[in-house]
């Protein structure tokens, strides 16, 4: 047993750490004898009741064994002084007083004690008591130390989602103005998505554009997402004519079965418009259909997907399809991001509400994209949306 000399860093012990607060040097001796046959059990005395913050702040406690009765200071005041204090805010606090009564127990546990003991204390009951309550602490460290790790490890990964994020935005394509004007929204839900868009020429007179979704969310999905988009910026798929859809689709499926990729598949919309003839000819793997808006068209034409998602099935037929495009036509390609929106009451946006909305021209002050963006914000009712939210316009 030691005064109250105690050592300036006293790690956090998993063997019980006592700290008696007593004024009484008898009663410090009792419970030493008590404890005596326990040598796992640390015991630690402070006489004055004033310097008990200070030596529990050096001791760090895994139980605090305090008198109610003591000169100078009132104990119940004291257990008010070790709330209030930071170190000894959640420490098992177990009060004793000479007698029992009601009201000074009621008084002790609405202050923050945690248990009560009548002096002088029966041997096994103080010894259970505080095994109990230093087991009770240690669980309470254990746990806090488990969720500062949890904490950390969030914080790391968080961090690693927001540079996957900004790796894959940088990949994304400058917009274009001439000869068509290709502009886009990208808008990455909390986690790291599989959602990646884009758009190259094939040649002097041909355009390709593609939107891609690869199923679930974080690294993985993004890797896959990427991964497709390189290739076909590079027009890197062997013995495949990028000027036709269903036959950059038909490589893909080959290339790209789910089992073989973490069991995840990709929705993709494909399409090449040729300047000269204004032709747009286009494939889609389970995407949802792109909308072309004319003059005359009410509602806009849907180009919808021919073909299942990549990945699901190896097929060897791919369907395209092909019209000629009108003159100051409106080409708007998306991910189910943009129309799957959640309503806080738990209803959602219906497609033919979301195509009613796309149908509306810009203003002045506001591209319809971020039109788009603020209107499935506000239905979610957050910042942050459910999904990816990729959007790819073609004015032709």
């Amino acid at each position: 047993m030691t005064g109250t000399e105690v050592s300036l860093s006293v790690p956090r012990s998993r063997d019980p750490v006592v700290l008696l607060v007593d004024d009484q040097p008898i009663v410090a001796e009792l419970v030493r004898q008590m404890l005596s046959d326990h040598p796992e059990i640390s015991l630690h005395y402070c006489a004055d009741p004033f310097q008990a913050l200070n030596v529990a702040n050096q001791l760090n406690p895994t139980v605090i064994l305090q008198d109610l009765v003591m000169p100078d200071i009132d104990g119940l005041t004291l257990v008010k002084f070790f709330r209030a204090n930071a170190a000894t805010r959640e420490t098992p606090l177990v009060v004793m007083s000479s007698t029992e009564e009601a009201g000074t127990k009621a008084e002790a546990f609405r202050l923050g004690a945690n248990d009560y003991l009548v002096k002088p204390p029966n041997r096994l009951e103080l010894i259970a008591r505080l095994q109990y309550h230093h087991r009770s602490c240690v669980n309470q460290w254990e746990r806090r130390e488990l969720l500062q790790q949890l904490a950390a490890k969030e914080q790391r990964l968080s961090a690693e989602m927001a540079a996957g994020r900004k790796y894959v935005e940088s990949l994304l394509p400058p917009f274009l103005t001439s000869p068509v004007a290709v502009h886009w929204r990208f808008e990455p839900s909390e986690q790291l998505g599989g959602d990646m868009l884009g758009y190259f020429p094939v040649d002097d007179d041909h355009l390709a554009l593609y939107l891609l979704d690869v199923t679930g969310h974080g690294l993985g999905s993004a890797l896959l997402g990427v991964t497709v988009s390189n290739l076909l910026r590079a027009r890197s798929l062997p013995e495949t004519d990028f000027l036709r859809p269903a036959q950059v689709l038909a490589t893909l499926g080959r290339t790209f079965q789910m089992e073989d990729h973490g069991d995840r598949f990709f929705t993709l919309w494909y399409g090449v418009f040729q300047h000269s003839t204004r032709r747009l000819c286009w494939s889609g793997a389970g995407h949802p259909q792109a909308l072309l808006f004319a003059e005359g068209l009410n509602p806009p034409l849907e180009l919808g997907s021919q073909n299942p998602a990549i990945g699901m099935f190896a097929i060897d037929d791919w369907e395209q399809e092909e019209i000629e495009v009108p003159p100051h036509s409106r080409l708007l390609i998306y991910s189910d991001g943009a129309f799957e929106i959640h309503r806080p009451d738990g209803t959602e946006w219906t497609f033919a509400e979301f195509v009613e909305f796309v149908s509306r021209p810009d203003s002045p002050d506001r591209p319809l994209l971020d039109q788009l963006v603020d209107h499935c914000r506000l239905l979610k009712g957050g910042p942050v949306l459910d999904d990816d939210l990729s959007l790819l316009e073609v004015r032709l």
